[in-house]
């Protein structure tokens, strides 16, 4: 960071940091560091500018404040302060001394997380931050993808896709039209936006996609990262939770439809600056989905 950001950063806690350890993983360019000061006191700095990627500012700034509202008893990191100069933008976060789930998931800790996420649907219901949008309004464009795909289909199209195209835009709709509710949702559930404590306790970072939606739609979003590490029955998984068991399963469906259109879609984009992996994660996740949705429709 620059030397401005680091002293802002350091007003913020109060004291100097000696040690900043970076912390790897993410789809977010920038810093990502835990960090120690001279005291002791520790915790997690976050920070990128336009130079890094032009939108990360912009998600820091949203994280910023969806972070700031956020009860105390959500399963999450407190915001100790937020340094933005209109140009760098840094997080300073409560350290969470855990680490992400193991994958393939491990049965324990997948139980762990899924349990986390329950309880965090119970907390986290009616939306206790205002002013996210719901999550129909935050999809409405991702959701777009296989109009999209429809009227310039890209030539490796899935052979699947390509021969159920109308039936996945109806598909899209109807999930689109059925995400109404008022949880506060993560939205972008996945090993990589939670940390797991030796006591097995489990935290969920990240939050700048928050929106309103229903109260299963961040467990359906998890058994996605499930199903595409392998080694687990997510369709079982789906009739056995409760949050999902009780959910419209064509709603599901629409859901994973949808999601495969937005991935599918932007998995043939250049990649953008500072993710050179986002394009082939995009990629490997709608093809897992349109593997998922064909058993899904088929039955």
């Amino acid at each position: 960071m620059p030397p401005d950001v680091r002293s802002a950063v350091e007003e913020i806690l109060g004291d100097r940091v000696i040690e900043a350890v970076s912390q790897p993983g993410g789809y977010s360019p920038g810093t990502a560091d835990r960090v120690r000061t001279a005291s002791g006191r520790r915790a997690f700095v976050k920070a990128a500018s336009p130079a890094q990627n032009p939108d990360t500012p912009d998600m820091h700034r949203a994280e910023a404040r969806i972070t700031a509202a956020l009860p105390a008893y959500a399963p999450t990191p407190r915001l100790l302060g937020c340094h933005d100069d209109g140009h760098w933008v840094a997080l300073v976060l409560t350290d969470v001394d855990g680490r992400h789930p193991v994958t393939p998931w491990h049965a324990e800790e997948l139980d762990a997380v899924l349990d986390a996420l329950e309880r965090m649907s119970t907390a986290l219901t009616p939306s206790p931050v205002a002013e996210v949008p719901a999550i129909a309004e935050r999809l409405a464009d991702e959701f777009a993808g296989w109009r999209r795909i429809v009227d310039d289909p890209p030539p490796e199209l899935n052979a699947w896709a390509r021969t159920h195209l109308d039936d996945l835009c109806s598909w899209t709709d109807h999930g689109l039209a059925s995400l109404a509710g008022d949880t506060l949702c993560h939205v972008d559930i996945r090993a990589d936006n939670l940390l797991v404590d030796r006591a097995g306790r489990v935290t969920v970072v990240d939050w700048p996609w928050a929106a309103r939606g229903p109260n299963w739609l961040d467990t359906a979003m998890l058994l996605l990262d499930v199903r595409l590490q392998g080694g687990h029955d997510t369709e079982a998984l789906i009739r056995r939770l409760p949050l999902t068991a009780a959910a419209d399963p064509d709603a599901v469906t629409g859901l994973y439809a949808g999601l495969a259109g937005f991935f599918t879609d932007r998995a043939r984009l250049p990649a953008p600056p500072g993710i050179p992996t986002l394009r082939a994660f995009q990629h490997a996740q709608a093809e897992v989905l349109l593997t998922w949705l064909a058993e899904r429709i088929a039955t």
